[in-house]
């Protein structure tokens, strides 16, 4: 990874075009008739968060494999609910809307012609790839996603925000270490304990039973960290409900194996990509074919002015 030391700003590129896609009316279409609603959305997005937050480098990180082998070993039920086919060689094939899909290339060839990093690593999810951005990045950082497992890379004394759209990304939630203490009892680095106690549906976590999100922030406050909670366990003395004992002593074996699951990995091997946002086109000749071929007009042109300002 090249040296980054300005403002960085990281994509959940998939969370984005998901949110893009189903803001924008499918009415938005290319000249062929092609729905382009997730392209030109995404597209705005880009646009307004560069006017707004003025990074210094942008990369959209990518799913090289949005359901890690790896992960799913550990445990099973890992977004299994979102598959659509399972395949024997490479990752699994997610359920995505059919007209979503064939924009997915369109958005890469996009981002590649505009000269904007793109990065993925195979065997791993963009939220590792972000992960492993921010753990080497010298200066602030600012995630962009609607992935709320990535709060647990909140860190106020290295200057890493979330930004978390509530509605597009006209409304962000700017998400420090005083709004997760003031949401959920917990800092950045407490939120994946909280997260794997609680479960989570929309991933398959099932969490352990009985301990919802208060429960799961009042035992984080009072014994520190999942490892106290357990030595907590196994101490008579310690402050926890009869019930509690007993369904945290029986989710061990879940609890041996989710940190690995939910903490997103901060080592994974980067590619040698250049973060720098970009001033001008990249490959000028390619992005006005693109423009053509899939009528992106104002979408494509707004965001060219504000990287050229």
């Amino acid at each position: 990874m090249r040296s980054v030391t300005g403002r960085l700003m990281l994509l959940d590129t998939a969370s984005l075009y998901f949110r893009a896609y189903f803001g924008v009316p499918e009415s938005v279409r290319a000249p062929d008739g092609t729905p382009v609603n997730a392209v030109r959305g995404l597209l705005d997005f880009i646009d307004r968060l560069v006017k707004d937050h003025r990074p210094d480098h942008l990369v959209a990180c990518m799913d090289a494999d949005w359901r890690p082998r790896w992960r799913v070993e550990l445990i099973p039920s890992y977004k299994a609910h979102r598959v659509a086919r399972e395949q024997a060689a490479g990752p699994d094939e997610e359920e995505v809307p059919d007209t979503l899909s064939p924009q997915v290339p369109v958005i890469e060839a996009v981002l590649d012609a505009l000269g904007i990093a793109r990065a993925g690593v195979e065997r791993y999810e963009a939220d590792d790839v972000i992960g492993t951005f921010t753990a080497r990045a010298e200066g602030p950082v600012d995630i962009v996603t609607g992935d709320r497992d990535l709060y647990q890379l909140v860190d106020d004394a290295r200057g890493v925000r979330v930004l978390y759209p509530l509605k597009g990304v006209g409304t962000l939630q700017v998400t420090d270490e005083a709004v997760l203490r003031e949401k959920y009892g917990v800092d950045g680095r407490g939120y994946a304990d909280l997260a794997l106690l609680r479960g989570d549906p929309s991933d398959g976590l099932p969490g352990v039973p009985g301990i919802g999100e208060k429960t799961a922030a009042k035992l984080l406050a009072e014994f520190g960290d999942l490892a106290g909670i357990l030595a907590a366990v196994d101490d008579p003395q310690a402050k926890l409900t009869p019930s509690q004992r007993k369904r945290l002593d029986g989710a061990r074996p879940y609890l041996a194996v989710a940190p690995r699951v939910v903490r997103v990995a901060d080592d994974v091997p980067l590619p040698d990509v250049d973060t720098v946002l970009p001033r001008a086109p990249r490959d000028p000749a390619a992005l006005e074919s693109l423009a053509a071929r899939w009528g992106l007009g104002g979408s494509l042109q707004r965001l060219l002015t504000t990287l050229s300002g």
